[in-house]
């Protein structure tokens, strides 16, 4: 009851409710994303042979041994642990526009509700700050499925959509996650 008391005092309150929205959104982004990566991982998410993103096509795929797995994606952002620093896929050149509709739905999120701190195009982050920013970004983007992209330098972090699970004789079925 003192966080809605102090809502009608002039100052700090707003930040109080602020910070008290961004936690409650943070835990439900971990949350997301622990459901996500379970119910993923029976497909074999984070096992695969190896991984590609063709931006053009806006498709992710997974290849094993015995199947692949598509899903139409996004690209969030991508963090640098070299850099220690974040980059939103809105602000980054080399990701076509197409490819950054969640990335830019958070943004505009943040802007509508008076989160600054998420309408930065990059900011500084160790790997902490940048799993708080996947996890309120998941959240806000209500992602279906997550995925942490290893590269040389950096991290892409990709959200995906339902997964088509293509075996080597041609038979396909459809995996999908509904946390609603």
């Amino acid at each position: 009851m003192g966080l809605f008391k102090r809502a009608n005092r002039s100052g700090g309150a707003g930040r109080d409710l602020d910070q008290a929205e961004l936690g409650t959104l943070l835990l439900q982004g971990e949350d997301m994303i622990d459901q996500l990566a379970g119910a993923h991982r029976s497909w074999g998410l984070g096992s695969a042979d190896r991984w590609g993103l063709d931006q053009t096509t806006g498709v992710i795929t997974w290849t094993f041994l015995d199947r692949t797995a598509t899903a139409p994606a996004q690209i969030l952002g991508s963090f640098s642990p070299s850099a220690g620093s974040w980059l939103w896929a809105w602000a980054n050149e080399s990701i076509l526009p197409h490819m950054s509709k969640d990335a830019r739905g958070v943004r505009d999120w943040a802007e509508a509700h008076g989160h600054a701190a998420l309408t930065q195009p990059e900011v500084e982050a160790d790997e902490n700050a940048a799993a708080t920013l996947v996890a309120l970004a998941v959240r806000i983007s209500k992602a279906k499925g997550f995925y942490r992209g290893p590269g040389a330098d950096s991290v892409a972090i990709i959200t995906f959509g339902p997964v088509t699970l293509t075996e080597k004789d041609g038979t396909t079925s459809t995996f999908e996650v509904d946390l609603d």
